[in-house]
């Protein structure tokens, strides 16, 4: 019986246009394995064994299992994860970065990285953890009140610890207060012989703290508007800051108090210094238009906060130390984020340099040589 050939395969007709071309499928390469060190940056102690992890594994399930290692997976806490560069002196003169952030995955932020880590996938790379709050602060996004009445630029303005009240000082030589339920001045404040620089509230609300160009410290009772005594005179020159002791410290004079670091990178002179609420961070502005972020404990420099077109004048701290705003000659306020290290919001308005700003709850307050206080919430 004879053998039946298959027919011939049919020829297609393409009338004149190039046959579409078959794409091979990309091969994806698989994420090495690594071996992780967790290490809780409170008192360095491991959380446990090393663990072999994809380098891929992602930020959210890194911070899953480190809930498990301290045994709190039912009731989880937010951490953030860094790794120490491992040529970091421990003197630095604040030029090169002593940590990297993960903000996404190891592969992307410490294997990949731009500027190199030093690691490979064969070292036991040590991830410090560190808690963050578990509420969390909205950050301000657009401008929902002015305040008017002083008649020169606005130098200072702080928040009462409640967030109900409002402090200004201005180059009028008067302090006010804001009532910001209503959003209107509750009392003029007439004492100072030249400009109010600073305001600052005791801890439980009920003094107030002025000083000014006239070098006279004055306290004042926020509920009736009047003057605590007299002034408090020493100073020869202007009363730039004032801070009060805060309530829960039990003061002691048996050890010397010695600086633990010293603090260096800025290229111009520095505006401002400002701790976070938690402590882990401080946080420069200067005048050369720059941000620089500090190790709360060492003072090792973490990284540096640029966006500004002119010198940064003044800086404020979100109450979950997630977030810092910014007040700059340039007109603008910026938020920044710690955990991506980069600008998160842009806050334009003012009409000329911004002198002043805090941040309570979700609410900022900034005001400038416009001589408008402007609040800003979510």
């Amino acid at each position: 019986m004879a053998t039946l050939l298959p027919p011939p395969k049919r020829i297609k007709r393409t009338h004149g246009t190039a046959e579409p071309r078959v794409e091979p499928e990309p091969v994806t390469e698989q994420a090495p394995s690594v071996v992780v060190q967790l290490i809780s940056e409170d008192d360095g102690t491991p959380m446990g064994a090393p663990i072999n992890l994809q380098a891929d594994l992602a930020r959210d399930a890194l911070e899953l299992l480190a809930n498990t290692l301290q045994g709190q997976a039912d009731d989880p806490v937010p951490f953030a994860f860094h790794v120490p560069l491992p040529q970091a002196g421990e003197s630095q003169e604040g030029n090169a970065p002593s940590r990297i952030a993960i903000t996404s995955s190891l592969m992307e932020n410490v294997l990949n990285a731009k500027s190199g880590s030093g690691y490979t996938p064969e070292d036991v790379i040590p991830i410090y953890c560190t808690p963050q709050a578990v509420f969390r602060v909205r950050p301000a996004t657009r401008c929902s009140s002015t305040l008017t009445g002083h008649s020169s630029p606005i130098l200072c303005a702080s928040f009462s610890p409640t967030g109900r009240l409002l402090a200004t000082g201005s180059g009028d030589t008067t302090a006010r207060l804001w009532d910001l339920d209503t959003e209107t001045p509750s009392h003029t404040l007439t004492g100072h012989k030249g400009w109010v620089l600073c305001v600052e509230w005791e801890g439980r609300e009920r003094i107030l703290a002025s000083g000014g160009h006239d070098g006279h410290v004055r306290l004042w009772d926020p509920i009736k508007g009047k003057a605590i005594g007299d002034a408090m005179k020493g100073h020869s020159k202007w009363v730039t800051s004032l801070a009060w002791e805060p309530i829960h410290i039990v003061s002691s004079t048996s050890s010397k108090i010695k600086p633990t670091a010293r603090l260096t990178g800025h290229q111009s002179q520095v505006s401002h210094v400002a701790f976070s609420p938690d402590g882990r961070w401080a946080a420069s502005a200067g005048w050369d238009r720059s941000i620089r972020i500090w190790e709360g404990r060492t003072g090792k420099y973490i990284c540096t906060l640029r966006g500004h077109i002119a010198p940064v004048y003044r800086l404020a701290w979100s109450a979950d130390s997630r977030l810092l705003i910014s007040a700059s000659k340039d007109s603008t306020l910026k938020i920044w984020s710690l955990k991506t290290q980069k600008l998160h919001t842009d806050l334009p308005g003012h009409t000329d340099e911004v002198y002043c700003v805090d941040f309570v709850a979700d609410k900022v307050v900034s005001g400038g040589r416009d001589g408008a206080v402007k609040i800003w919430k979510n």
